[in-house]
């Protein structure tokens, strides 16, 4: 995925789903009961319940959305996404061949590699494929390399290849270091910090510290902008320059004024697109109308607030609280790996895309289905049945 990524930067839900269906295919042809109770048992989960809720509850926010067709395009992006992710995580572990960890740290040394000669070069490679020659473009690339390096480390870890493991962290923050995306850079930052703080403290202090920065992520995000405004430095300002810090501000102010505004139900699912038309902004002062047209508050935090409201942010800070709780029981490093991965997507999660974008959905269920095969007791032959956390 992240050297298809480089090549083409939005073909990794074509990536997941041509993964998930020959593992599907696999699994259903040794033992069709057991394929389907896989697939089926980790719904009876508390975690999935909330996640199920969260997810019934987008759906019925589209009765109320002023652009259905909107609201359907996106559900049409992100559901298939989220599926073929789903059914990975629960049947690619146990399945992959031990061949496969190292290929994947090959194709995150091209990609890394890549990604770095091509921004050297003034963008060559982009030329050459007859691409958009912007630095912007292996932003995504970057990001994929943020959420797969980590649990794929884990996974060649485990295998004793302690040297190919070494050489994908390495080649993935090269590629993550030179691209312009501060998300992707802020990313690892948040994932190595938090990998740090999990090994070195007590269980419950980890779990702890991961809680509070998810529990904040959600309850700060509709007064982000606010905040930042009051205590962001001019001087920070100057140094994130290149990513936009103004704007990002701004944009966060605006979609936080839509939230007070209407914070119970929300504007319905996949708004975002054409928030700026919707009831809820039409009450708000023309100036801070404004950059609600970005398309997305860059915030995903604050987009499940201003297209799902109340009740969409409880149940995402349930889900996510629950899925906490099933991370304690991971023995380490799997614990320390699993919350890193966390840190790292909530951290890319607060500034960074669209909450529904099919490829972030597909690099997030590659990420998941490497940490489940590194967390595989290793006296079993085929995973465990308890399903994706």
């Amino acid at each position: 995925m992240p050297l298809a990524m480089v090549l083409a930067n939005r073909s990794s839900p074509l990536v997941i789903g041509l993964a998930a269906l020959a593992f599907l295919a696999g699994r259903v042809i040794e033992d069709r009961g057991d394929a389907a109770r896989r697939i089926l048992a980790p719904l009876g989960t508390p975690l999935a319940g909330a996640a199920l809720g969260f997810l019934a509850w987008s759906l019925v926010s589209i009765a109320w959305s002023p652009f259905p067709a909107v609201s359907l395009r996106m559900a049409g992006e992100f559901l298939p996404a989220l599926t073929a992710a789903y059914l990975l995580a629960c049947l690619a572990p146990g399945r992959i061949p031990a061949f496969a960890p190292r290929v994947g740290a090959a194709s995150i040394a091209l990609a890394g590699l890549l990604i770095a000669v091509d921004l050297a070069s003034d963008l060559a490679l982009e030329r050459a494929l007859g691409h958009r020659a912007a630095a912007f473009v292996h932003n995504r690339p970057a990001l994929t390399l943020d959420l797969v390096a980590g649990p794929l480390a884990l996974v060649l870890w485990r295998q004793r290849a302690r040297g190919l493991a070494a050489v994908t962290l390495v080649s993935a923050a090269l590629g993550v270091l030179r691209s312009i995306s501060g998300a992707a850079q802020l990313g690892l930052l948040a994932g190595g910090a938090m990998f740090a703080a999990g090994r070195l403290l007590p269980r419950r202090a980890g779990i702890g510290l991961a809680g509070l920065g998810l529990g904040l992520a959600v309850a700060l995000a509709p007064v982000e902008g606010d905040l930042l405004a009051h205590i962001m430095p001019e001087s920070a300002h100057e140094r994130l320059v290149q990513s936009s810090s103004r704007a990002r501000v701004a944009i966060a102010r605006s979609f936080g004024t839509a939230v007070a505004a209407d914070p119970w139900r929300g504007a319905g699912f996949g708004t975002s697109a054409r928030f700026a038309e919707t009831p809820a902004a039409q009450t708000l002062a023309p100036e801070m109308r404004v950059l609600l047209g970005v398309g997305h508050p860059h915030n995903s935090f604050l987009q499940v607030w201003a297209e799902l409201g109340l009740p969409g942010a409880l149940l995402a800070a349930l889900t996510l609280m629950l899925m906490l709780a099933r991370l304690a029981r991971l023995d380490q490093p799997d614990r320390a790996a699993a919350l890193g991965l966390v840190a790292c997507a909530v951290a890319i999660a607060f500034v960074e895309h669209n909450s529904w974008a099919a490829w972030w959905t597909a690099g997030l269920g590659a990420a998941i289905s490497w940490m489940r095969e590194a967390s595989r007791p290793r006296a079993e032959t085929t995973p465990r049945m308890d399903g994706p956390a």
